[in-house]
């Protein structure tokens, strides 16, 4: 779809790669510049299990697939007039360079622009392109709020377990992208592209900052729970060890729920004939939906909910995910260096 363009990275860590790997995934030709000696720092960002020896690490393989590689040293004459040549001839540059850095490595969109009028110049920044701190995920995740309102009241606030204001950034300077190509398309035009994680991050927060701003709610660590719907986020241990999570969203789905577990008295309980009771006696509720889960062997009781039309699903750990054969048919495999890889992949729409 988009065999047409080349892309140069100059973007290292997760979110500049993630949009770089996205647009390969999509037919572009992505060429990934690296400093010779140091390379992309995720490199080495290895499992106590993975090999020590290699250039190539799991985390690296995350967001690089379908890309050509090339070292260039950009401090150096040579280089720069090395990657120079390279832009002459692209569409898209990705950056995250630090703030300031772009300008004194003459690799800013305002010298790029004047050595290709209609290229598309995409930048993540951590803070904004006046703020100087480094920006790791887990710093935008305490910075944004997302740390805290996350976890339980027992953990404290909990990160989460994937560098999601990278993964948010990266999708929004994708759309970025994608607007600023067919604005070239339509007028001949380039244009600069950028965005913050922490933009990102705040703009991800949807209905928890929404409750803040309307309500005067403030978030606080509930779990898995929702603030406004149970049961929902609800997890029940049946039989067999295994557990599932429940995801009622209305009256007929909770009617559904209670008449599958043989609970059909809940129905008409004066503490969950509505939504908002049920929020109110949630915990009272989970004891009483528990007590008959446990009667239950996992898929049985999956299917029977399923059955019933009542939103729930397994719990399923990295291992049980990748057993389904609709998750291995999104894995894209490819050899970098010699090195046999796997990663999921980002473009998983479907135009037709």
């Amino acid at each position: 779809m988009l065999q047409h363009l080349t892309v140069i990275e100059l973007a290292s860590v997760l979110a500049g790669p993630a949009v770089g790997m996205f647009l390969a995934e999509l037919g572009a030709k992505v060429i990934k510049v690296e400093h010779p000696a140091i390379g992309d720092v995720t490199r080495q960002w290895k499992l106590p299990a993975e090999d020590a020896q290699s250039d190539i690490s799991a985390y690296f393989c995350s967001v690089n697939w379908g890309k050509e590689y090339r070292q260039i040293d950009l401090k150096t004459t040579e280089g720069e007039q090395e990657v120079y040549n390279l832009i002459a001839t692209a569409d898209v540059v990705l950056s995250n360079f630090k703030a300031g850095d772009d300008v004194k490595l003459g690799l800013d969109y305002d010298t790029l622009k004047a050595l290709k009028p209609n290229l598309i110049y995409a930048s993540i920044t951590g803070f904004g392109p006046n703020d100087t701190r480094t920006a790791f995920d887990v710093v935008l995740q305490a910075e944004a709020g997302l740390m805290y309102m996350n976890g339980t009241p027992e953990s404290g606030p909990v990160k989460w377990p994937l560098a999601v204001v990278d993964l948010m950034a990266a999708h929004q300077l994708k759309e970025g992208i994608l607007l600023a190509l067919l604005q070239r398309e339509l007028t001949g035009k380039g244009a600069k592209v950028s965005v913050s994680l922490y933009d990102a991050a705040v703009a991800s927060l949807a209905n928890q900052a929404t409750n803040w701003l309307m309500a005067g709610h403030v978030p606080q660590r509930i779990g898995s729970l929702h603030p406004n719907i149970a049961p929902y986020g609800e997890t029940l241990t049946c039989a067999d060890g295994r557990q599932i999570v429940l995801a009622v969203g209305s009256n007929p789905q909770f009617e559904g729920l209670c008449k599958a577990l043989g609970l059909e008295v809940l129905i008409i309980d004066y503490r969950f004939t509505t939504n908002s009771s049920r929020v109110v006696y949630r915990i009272e509720l989970l004891q009483l939906l528990q007590e008959q889960a446990s009667t239950w062997q996992r898929d049985d009781l999956l299917q029977t909910l399923l059955t019933a039309k009542v939103p729930a699903g397994a719990i399923r750990n990295m291992q049980e995910v990748f057993a389904e054969p609709r998750a291995q048919q999104l894995v894209l495999k490819e050899a970098i260096q010699g090195k046999a890889t796997q990663r999921v992949a980002t473009a998983v729409f479907k135009i037709e």
